[in-house]
């Protein structure tokens, strides 16, 4: 099941009391107070690991909590500070709270750590209280309570290519041919229900992170389908990679569909309106497709849009589209190295 967006309770780990006690030693006359300070409590920290790629973990336990610090003891013995407990989530992930909206970090880097509930300070023993006219104080501290806070997890996929478009137009089926990556296909009509991420080769130097971004259709950017559920996906994709269905059995109309799909990104986000496109007209093995095709080349060029005519599943096409993105990348700096 992948996971994308989860409140959970995390709360830093309470302070330990200072203590309260007196040197008692033969032939130490006025030990005088000896009472240790109490621990500091653990804080609560998010870490992006690019090992993970879902905030399912999250789904079956909502309450986290830090080691608390232990108490003072006699003998000057300060309390040992409680254990740090570091939460990781997926490369991409935003941590905010719930309540205000504060956003504590964007973990867009593997590594990337944000505090989150900081572990309270622990009380001062006895031994801290000794002044020249209070030498034997018989107060000490508790130690401080650390507050809880319920925090809203979102994550945003990391892909230098979105693929966007109608259910069934083939994204699934494209991101499978250019990628290793495994989504659901089948010769029957359904929407992907979670984004597919996957790492494509262009050559021996250099790559570039693909990704399936389903459930797009008239009404996303309102909440209808899943659209919305995963249009936040596309907001850190350099590239947009829009898939047009030639089927004429379909009855929808493959130029309608873009511009559906493209106003829903345009009242999504202003921004995600003016991301680079890149126009695929994908099913061109189906003879009927023709004059379709043939529609979509006229409208791309009007546009001066750049267009791939291609069949996912025979493949046909497929080199010069890896081409075609591989060259749109680079142009922009964007292409990585490959690992």
């Amino acid at each position: 099941m992948f996971v994308d967006e989860i409140d959970i309770f995390v709360k830093g780990g309470d302070g330990g009391a200072g203590c309260v006690s007196f040197r008692r030693e033969k032939y130490v006359p006025r030990g005088g107070p000896n009472g240790g300070d109490g621990g500091a409590g653990g804080s609560v920290w998010f870490e992006a690991d690019p090992a993970l790629n879902t905030l399912l973990d999250y789904h079956y336990k909502r309450h986290y909590h830090a080691g608390r610090g232990t108490h003072g003891k006699g003998a000057d013995r300060h309390g040992a500070t409680g254990d740090d407990l570091v939460l990781r989530v997926p490369v991409g992930t935003i941590v905010g709270d719930r309540e205000s909206g504060e956003i504590l970090g964007d973990l867009a880097t593997p590594g990337a750590r944000v505090l989150a509930a900081p572990g309270e300070r622990g009380g001062r023993g006895n031994a801290r209280f000794a002044t020249s006219t209070n030498r034997a104080p018989r107060q000490a501290d508790l130690g401080r309570v650390a507050e809880g806070r319920w925090l809203h997890l979102e994550l945003k996929l990391l892909a230098d290519v979105g693929v966007v478009g109608f259910p069934n137009a083939g994204k699934s089926t494209l991101v499978s041919r250019l990628s290793a990556a495994k989504p659901k296909i089948a010769d029957y009509p359904f929407t992907t229900l979670a984004p597919t991420l996957g790492i494509v080769r262009v050559d021996a130097e250099r790559s570039f992170v693909i990704a399936d971004l389903p459930g797009l259709i008239q009404g996303a950017a309102e909440g209808k389908g899943l659209g919305h559920q995963f249009l936040r996906h596309t907001e850190r994709t350099r590239l947009l990679v829009h898939v047009l269905d030639l089927d004429p059995q379909t009855g929808r109309d493959p130029l309608e569909d873009f511009e559906i799909i493209n106003d829903e990104l345009r009242r999504y986000s202003a921004e995600l309106a003016g991301r680079p496109q890149i126009v695929v007209a994908n099913k061109a093995d189906i003879p009927e497709a023709r004059e379709r095709c043939r529609r979509i080349e006229e409208f791309c060029a009007r546009r001066r849009l750049p267009l791939f005519v291609i069949s996912a599943a025979t493949g046909s096409g497929l080199s010069e589209l890896l081409h075609g993105i591989a060259a749109r990348l680079e142009g922009s700096g964007w292409l990585r190295a490959a690992s």
